[in-house]
């Protein structure tokens, strides 16, 4: 995953210019058609019941990593092929904090239901 301009300014001032930030006490999983890029520009998923998920992570050394599987409520409606996912600090609007292309691109119409299993979502740091 590719950290977003925001985040990346907000970490850069904490460390260097000991600038506070408060980390998010939820972080939200949100759907893409377009590549959101750093800075959260992409075509967020939208109508047909879809709403941003709560996501949790376990952190081990250098890597985040989801620890529950992440379910998207039953569409209503197509809500097209999602091609990236992004981390939030809000349910709505909100930062865009992170982002990352699916390996796969899923097409969702009317029924479907978009999960993530446990685990599946790594942001590490090099």
């Amino acid at each position: 995953m590719s950290f977003s301009n925001y985040l990346e300014n907000k970490m850069l001032l904490h460390v260097f210019d000991n600038t506070a930030y408060t980390s998010p006490t939820t972080t939200y999983v949100g759907l893409f058609t377009t590549n959101p890029d750093e800075d959260g520009s992409g075509t967020e998923v939208s109508g047909g019941s879809y709403a941003r998920q709560s996501a949790s992570f376990a952190v081990t050394d250098n890597t985040a990593t989801t620890d529950a599987v992440i379910e998207f409520p039953t569409a209503t409606g197509t809500w097209g092929t999602v091609t990236h996912i992004g981390i939030y600090d809000a349910v709505s609007a909100g930062n865009l904090l992170a982002y990352a292309a699916l390996t796969t691109s899923k097409s969702i119409a009317s029924g479907d239901v978009f999960r993530i299993p446990t685990g599946d979502i790594d942001i590490t740091l090099d």
